[in-house]
């Protein structure tokens, strides 16, 4: 038998022998720091010589790049390289499943060569800029999104030779294009990325992103856009669940699906991840960074110091309820959650403890500014007194986590100080002279908090769009060219009307109903840049709780009927109904909450009016629909968007050009909350008789001004009568001195130094534990358009954020003075331009 031919310089042919033995007999080297081939290593073919010929013409590809080997490449060997490409260039922090997947495909394409050529480092650059154009955020993983495949997906074809072939890059990038606004377009050219893929990455989805592949807003100036296909309008259940992690001090998606039954331990997250919030807004407040030198003498104090002016030497720290323990009479700053503690009395609870609180000689910070009920996260600062009967400094808990012994001697209470948004998104944000600079962390731009994508990826780019509809914000003086271009374009609508409090079962409340928008259908006369972006109107829609068992709310076909009633005034406005969005947010006493609360305080969030009761409304929207847009797409107006109708959650976000404009709506009587729970504090001796003589100087003022005038009221009659007349709404000026101003200032501030809607214990407000997160005004919203019919309406600004209450939309102390027997209808109308609310009203 002859011997089998072999090339000269190799081995004897073993092909048969080889085939019959497997990847896992092979031997491989024990070290993780040699680059290992990958399975399976395929044995040569039987013509060798013809096959090592090809080789060796085949160490190149098509375009001259050399091949590469892929190789088994193991992460903890590309952790180095990855931490100092990704965490000390680009400040990303890269989680255990990205690092997984990034050492797959460094392996893959890069080859033996990833370290000595330094093929990983530029490679994992270009991953770090594509991951953060796509929003991903601070923590590099691979979530349920599946973003970071993606990325690597869209990369696999421009690799060539172990590098990243930029040109290649380039025109893959080019041929995708920069996502758009407009409404015309697609994302069809990405490659190996499907459309929903594409826009999910950026968090554009809900933007009906439908942009031309060019992405250039300028190429659009003559044709004028629509400011409504910008607004969305996105529920509490929908939005995305987000905790804070301390490990990686970031907010992340929670695991799991919502569940309205969750397990009790998504109650303690729930309290939990409000501490958590609160405390890291402290840690970035310049008061609560301690000085790298100290040389104070004694600790700040929260009654003699500014907070915003604090200087290095008086930094703020707190101190855990926990190292309490054998320190008594020293004087500490503590933070925490007010609650009843088993005996009853008033104590305050961090993750650490619990400690009763002595409020004998506290005092609020401001005086009468805002309110202190229990669930609120507060700051108090004070001496600890232990108590002196027990030897033992452990507490009834037997250690760290339950109530401690001794009592805590409260000398002041205070809000925890609210955050800016543009500190919290990191950004900058010049308002006037002062400009704000984030320097107190990176903020969480990269964190999509609305599921429309995060600031620093489309905030920029919406921004130009805002600009370019509704041209130069009032507070910049506008060029001469700004002002022919007004001139030639149409205004851009920019308003929106909030009605309060609308129950339908009265006869009074749709004739209001008719006068608002008999108002706007004649001063708009047939122009659709004269009439609103929207129409919010906000419940209770019956005066009573229905389908409760009492005979005043009535059952499921009375409140039907309500709606039915209010379906037959709005077919009267068909051109408002076809251009107009109509917001419908419901409360307690609308179903199907109010069947089981009889009008009592219902589980937050929760769901909108249900479909079975407005089928009447949605038709009456749809026939305006056909008189003015027409059947066919376009109709007889041409590029117009069609009016619609929502049945808003409880709260609901607003939201206008993406996360630049983000407006909450939420309603409910918590003034009258506050005031039941809220925490009484004992006063000096003299302070009530101050107190009652400024109050009797105020008084004998007011009574010497309507005498020196007696026709005051008769000229303000005759303003009203001015305004009916003429159908155009008029503002109502309010004085700032006013009882009811201070008392909104004082809601305004405790709801915003709170960053929460419902800051209450579960039994006084329930809450949905998995959807807590909606509730939270973290960070800080452009607007927040509150509904309490307690309270009196109000526009005022606080800490960039403008809040306003709507109120009830009649005036029943006005109905009762008024001999006539005429109403006046009241509501907000907010300038989305200018981000302020003013009061309307008109007579009917």
């Amino acid at each position: 038998m002859e011997e089998p031919v072999s090339t000269p310089g190799l081995p004897a042919r073993t092909f048969k022998a080889a085939s019959k033995t497997t990847a896992n007999d092979q031997v491989f080297s024990s070290s993780p720091g040699f680059g290992t081939p990958a399975y399976p290593i395929k044995t040569r073919p039987p013509n060798v010589a013809n096959t090592f010929a090809a080789q060796s013409n085949a160490t190149t590809s098509v375009h001259g790049a050399p091949t590469v080997l892929p190789i088994l490449l193991p992460p903890q060997t590309l952790r180095p390289v990855a931490f100092r490409t990704l965490t000390k260039k680009h400040n990303l922090t890269l989680t255990s499943s990205g690092l997984g997947l990034l050492s797959t495909f460094v392996g893959r394409y890069c080859g033996s060569g990833w370290r000595e050529e330094g093929l990983a480092e530029r490679v994992l650059d270009e991953i770090a800029k594509a991951w953060k154009k796509s929003g991903g955020g601070l923590l590099i993983e691979d979530g349920p999104d599946k973003k970071l495949s993606n990325i690597l997906k869209m990369l696999e074809p421009c690799m060539s030779g172990g590098r990243l072939d930029t040109g290649k890059l380039s025109r893959t990038n080019s041929s995708v294009g920069s996502p758009s606004l407009s409404r015309s377009g697609s994302f069809a050219n990405r490659p190996d990325v499907t459309r929903d893929d594409s826009q999910t990455s950026l968090g554009l989805s809900a933007l009906d992103m439908d942009g031309n592949a060019s992405g250039d807003y300028g190429e659009e100036e003559d044709s004028h856009p629509d400011t409504r296909s910008y607004l969305r309008l996105i529920s509490a259940f929908d939005q995305p669940r987000l905790i804070y992690s301390t490990s990686k001090k970031s907010l992340e998606p929670a695991n799991g699906t919502a569940s309205l039954l969750p397990p009790i331990q998504h109650k303690f997250s729930m309290f939990r991840n409000r501490y958590h919030l609160v405390h890291q807004r402290l840690m970035r407040n310049e008061s609560f960074q301690a000085p790298s030198f100290s040389t104070a003498t004694r600790p700040p104090n929260l009654l003699h110091s500014a907070s915003s002016l604090t200087t290095q030497q008086n930094a703020y720290k707190i101190t855990p309820i926990s190292n309490l323990l054998g320190r008594s009479g020293t004087s500490h700053l503590l933070l925490g959650m007010l609650a009843h503690s088993a005996a009853g009395d008033l104590a305050l609870t961090d993750l650490s403890g619990s400690v009763v609180l002595d409020l004998s000689i506290a005092r609020p910070i401001p005086e009468d500014g805002a309110w202190f009920c229990p669930g609120m996260i507060v700051l108090v600062e004070g001496t600890y007194e232990e108590d002196g009967s027990h030897n033992s400094n452990l507490g009834t808990a037997a250690g760290v986590g339950g109530q401690i012994k001794g009592v805590f001697a409260a000398d002041t209470l205070a809000g925890p100080p609210a955050e800016r948004r543009a500190l919290t998104l990191g950004i900058s944000n010049a308002t006037g002279a002062q400009t704000l600079h984030a320097n107190v962390g990176a903020g969480f731009g990269w964190i999509d908090f609305l599921g429309l994508g995060s600031e620093k990826a489309i905030g920029s780019q919406m921004r130009r769009v805002q600009r370019r509809v509704f041209g130069p914000s009032p507070q910049t003086v506008p060029t001469v060219a700004d002002a022919e271009e007004e001139q030639e374009s149409e205004p851009a609508r920019c308003k929106i009307a909030i009605l309060g409090e609308c129950t339908l079962d009265s006869a009074r409340t749709l004739e209001a109903i008719r006068a608002i928008l008999s108002s706007y259908h004649t001063s708009s006369s047939g122009h659709v840049s004269s009439l609103p972006l929207s129409i919010i109107l906000m419940g209770n829609f019956g005066s009573a709780a229905s389908m409760a068992g009492s005979t005043k709310g009535g059952g499921s076909v009375e409140y039907k009927e309500h709606f039915d009633a209010l379906a037959s005034v709005l077919s009267e406005f068909s051109f408002l109904l076809a251009n107009v969005t109509f917001v419908f947010v419901p409360g307690d006493n609308d179903p199907w909450a109010s069947s089981f609360s009889a009008g009592a305080a219902t589980m937050v969030p929760r769901m909108g009016v249900p479909e079975v009761f407005t089928s009447r409304v949605r038709r009456a929207v749809a026939t305006a629909n056909t008189e003015i847009h027409g059947s066919g797409g376009g109709g007889k107006v041409k590029d117009a968007v069609k009016g619609e109708v929502i049945w808003a959650s409880n709260p609901a976000r607003m939201c206008l050009f993406g996360p630049v404009e983000e407006i909450v709506l939420f309603r409910d009587d918590i003034t009258g909350r506050f005031r039941r729970h809220a925490v009484t504090f004992a006063r000096a001796e003299n302070e009530g008789d101050e107190e009652e003589q400024h109050h009797r100087q105020q008084q004998s003022q007011s009574q010497s001004q309507s005498l020196s005038d007696p026709n005051g009221d008769d000229m303000h009659e005759d303003d009203e009568i001015h305004a009916a007349t003429s159908h155009v709404p008029v503002a109502k000026p309010s004085s700032s001195s006013s009882p009811s101003v201070q008392a909104a200032r004082k809601l305004i501030k405790t709801l915003i130094d709170q960053s929460h809607l419902s800051p209450f214990p579960l039994h006084a407000r329930p809450q949905l534990w998995d959807h807590a997160s909606s509730l939270s005004l973290y960070p800080l919203p452009t607007a927040l358009v509150l509904c309490d019919a307690e309270m009196p309406a109000f526009a005022i600004t606080y800490e960039g954020c403008h809040v306003m209450n709507v109120g009830r939309v009649i005036d029943e102390l006005a109905l009762r003075k008024d001999s006539r027997g005429s109403g006046l209808a009241r509501w907000i109308e907010y300038d989305c331009r200018r981000a302020r609310g003013e009061e309307r009203s008109v007579r009917f």
